[in-house]
């Protein structure tokens, strides 16, 4: 499947799981997976995978990213967020706003220290089995 996941985080284990849902879900792998914002702009992707830290509050830059989300650049977008569901829901909402299908089931991940990358088996499960889910809810 055409797939980016994008990380706006330094933690390491949002990195880390969007590096193992592009390994395991991308058809392309060479450029699916990048920080926000990316080195190559997003442009005809199947589904976009937003790995973020969030506040109740969103941080400009990825305020801005996700307002250029249309749906010539990304026909879906989930996100997996690490934060409070208050913030989840005003990125939603601002992706929402610039036209692409935002997939209503967010993953929520306790990111931990910046320093530490690993993720726990039953994580990466919780994980895959979550992007099985949403797969059948894009447009």
């Amino acid at each position: 499947m055409k797939l980016r996941a994008l990380v706006y985080s330094s933690k390491g284990k949002l990195h880390t799981l969007a590096s193992d849902i592009v390994s395991k879900y991308a058809s392309d792998v060479a450029n699916s997976y990048d920080k926000i914002p990316p080195a190559y702009s997003c442009n005809k992707e199947r589904l976009v995978i937003i790995a973020a830290t969030v506040s109740k509050t969103v941080d400009t830059a990825l305020e801005r990213f996700c307002k250029e989300l249309t749906s010539e650049r990304a026909n879906n977008v989930a996100f997996i967020i690490d934060g409070p569901a208050e913030g989840a829901d005003a990125i939603k909402k601002i992706t929402a706003e610039a036209g692409a299908n935002v997939i209503d089931e967010v993953l929520f991940v306790k990111g931990g220290l910046p320093f530490l990358k690993g993720v726990k088996p039953e994580e990466k499960a919780a994980a895959y089995a979550w992007v099985d889910r949403i797969t059948p809810l894009m447009k």
